[in-house]
């Protein structure tokens, strides 16, 4: 079979739905076997556009997003999507043409070196050199940038390899499993927590996968520990929820910073320093990172403890032995929540014009149900959505707090 025809297969084989793109010559072969696949492909304005569909297919299912460009500035205009999914840590390929390699009629007219530009940016680039190498390649692409941390990969296909005769084979597709954290680890994190007076929980993207997000609510529900969240963390829990504290913008005289100074013990679940950062750590502060990678550490996040494995598999096992301590007080905690609650909804309904952006934010909210999906752009506005806009589900409101 032809090269470009096992390339769709192993992509099909991996379950892609969609291919987000534009055709170029140098691709021509690839779209030709794609022609009578199961996949469909979603024709774009701009290679750029997309990049970013896939990246956001990716954020939204877990599942690897995938885009197609054509050679030169075709596949330069991914750049900004990689960069955003691999900041992001969303799931995302990214195949782009390449002239002929073992042999040109045409010079360097239009090549650049793609797969050396996209290292930087990427888990994985690399061109396929030979047509019998893309199912491992393709394989090991997918397992890459799905997991954890997950992120973009990227692979270049030359137009005369996608012309080759090949071996027909495709590798089996399983599940990635992670590891169950260390249990001195939990023990350790149980005695923080029951030493500790004033808790509270810290909800980051790392955290926003479906498993979680069950595991999450029972643990809050059990421990009673309120809870806030990043920008990028916002739904994976409803934040209607009564100890909801809601979303840290990096404001050091919002309300919610104020409960944040008066913790003692932050548990912080699936956050990293790529994303802004929701608090800066106070000396006498105590931060408990729970995540799938030790924690990184810089002038403004040190954790005392990293309980490093599977988040749920961990969440399970905090929330089946911990025990609520009388000690722990949480009053001023819940007058946050309240004054907090009361300031945002002074000017819900405020009838100035122009309008305000709580008024606006609040007309959105109560426009959309519970599943609809918001989307933002860089801007102050952002900021406005992060502190008003109550998230009822995980992924509803995408707002970028990586690269931008």
């Amino acid at each position: 079979m032809k090269a470009s025809d096992l390339f769709v297969k192993a992509l099909e084989n991996e379950g892609v739905k969609y291919i987000f793109g534009i055709p170029g010559e140098e691709n021509l072969d690839f779209l030709n076997s794609l022609k009578d696949s199961s996949i469909e492909l979603i024709l774009t304005r701009h290679e750029q556009g997309a990049g970013f569909m896939a990246a956001t297919y990716g954020r939204l299912t877990g599942k690897t997003g995938v885009c197609l460009a054509t050679l030169g500035s075709g596949a330069t205009n991914l750049v900004t999507p990689a960069a955003y999914a691999n900041l992001g840590a969303m799931p995302m390929m990214m195949i782009t043409g390449q002239k002929p390699i073992k042999k040109s009629k045409q010079g360097r007219f239009q090549i650049v070196d793609i797969v050396h530009m996209m290292k930087p940016l990427t888990k994985y680039s690399k061109q396929i050199v030979h047509g019998n190498n893309i199912a491992f390649m393709v394989r090991d692409s997918f397992k890459i940038a799905e997991n954890e941390r997950p992120g973009a990969v990227h692979l270049e296909l030359p137009e005369d390899i996608a012309k080759e005769e090949v071996e027909e084979r495709l590798f089996t597709v399983h599940e990635n499993r992670y590891p169950v954290a260390d249990i001195k680890s939990i023990d350790l994190a149980l005695k923080m927590l029951s030493e500790a007076k004033q808790p509270l929980i810290l909800i980051g993207a790392g955290a926003n996968r479906l498993r979680i997000c069950t595991t999450l609510d029972e643990l809050i529900d059990k421990s009673g520990i309120p809870f806030f969240t990043t920008q990028m963390g916002k739904g994976v829990l409803d934040e209607r929820h009564s100890l909801c504290l809601g979303t840290a913008a990096l404001s050091d005289h919002d309300y919610l910073h104020c409960a944040i100074e008066r913790a003692d013990l932050i548990v912080n679940i699936g956050h990293d320093v790529i994303e802004k950062p929701p608090f800066f750590m106070k000396k006498e502060q105590k931060v408990i990172h729970v995540n799938f990678l030790p924690s990184d550490v810089d002038e403004t996040y040190s954790p005392q403890l990293d309980v490093v494995g599977d988040i749920a598999s961990s969440i399970s096992l905090l929330t089946e032995k911990l025990e609520p301590q009388e000690h722990w007080d949480f009053d001023y905690f819940k007058r946050i929540i309240t004054e907090t609650s009361q300031h945002i909804e002074k000017y819900f309904e405020d009838k100035r014009f122009p309008m305000l952006p709580q008024r606006v934010v609040k007309t959105i909210r109560d426009a959309l149900e519970s599943e609809d999906i918001v989307t933002l752009d860089n801007g102050i506005y952002k900021i406005w959505f992060a502190r008003n806009y109550k998230c009822y589900a995980p992924n509803t409101l995408l707002l970028d707090n990586a690269l931008a």
